[in-house]
């Protein structure tokens, strides 16, 4: 099962909105939340909250495949979030996630017996390309133990 498929089958709101993993790396995560009028604001646009939804599932996403191996001894858990919507979004939407630390780095910190926090960037996406939405989703992994 690819980590779209898990977090599709897991993770309720995924599939709420109907969300397609395009693309889940370690390095990056690119998510899309199609066009659809029952997820449109008052202006036609996809409302906040699924643009939200759709950069945090895009942040899940890339920790699950950053951090996957470690699931057995920690447990990925958004700390804190923070969005700024820049240019009105219309239409379908993408989201593109990349980690804000090394992998290596919040390994070696779970290793030392600490609780790493690291963040992930998100950038949200028009089809035209231009950038509608900035977002910052901060992680850790916490301890089994």
């Amino acid at each position: 099962m690819s980590i779209g498929e898990m977090l599709a089958a897991t993770v309720p709101m995924a599939r709420t909105l109907n969300l397609e993993f395009v693309e889940t790396t370690a390095e990056k995560a690119v998510v899309a939340l199609p066009d659809q009028s029952d997820y449109h604001n008052h202006v036609g646009g996809p409302h906040a909250g699924a643009m939200f939804t759709l950069g945090e599932s895009a942040s899940g996403a890339i920790v699950l495949a950053a951090f996957g191996d470690q699931l057995s001894r920690a447990v990925p858990l958004a700390v804190r979030a923070d969005i700024a919507y820049k240019k009105l979004a219309m239409g379908p939407v993408t989201a593109t996630a990349t980690l804000g630390r090394p992998a290596a780095d919040v390994i070696a910190e779970l290793d030392a017996g600490q609780r790493p926090e690291f963040p992930v960037a998100i950038a949200i996406q028009r089809a035209d390309g231009a950038v509608t939405g900035e977002m910052t989703v901060v992680w850790t992994l916490r301890p089994n133990n």
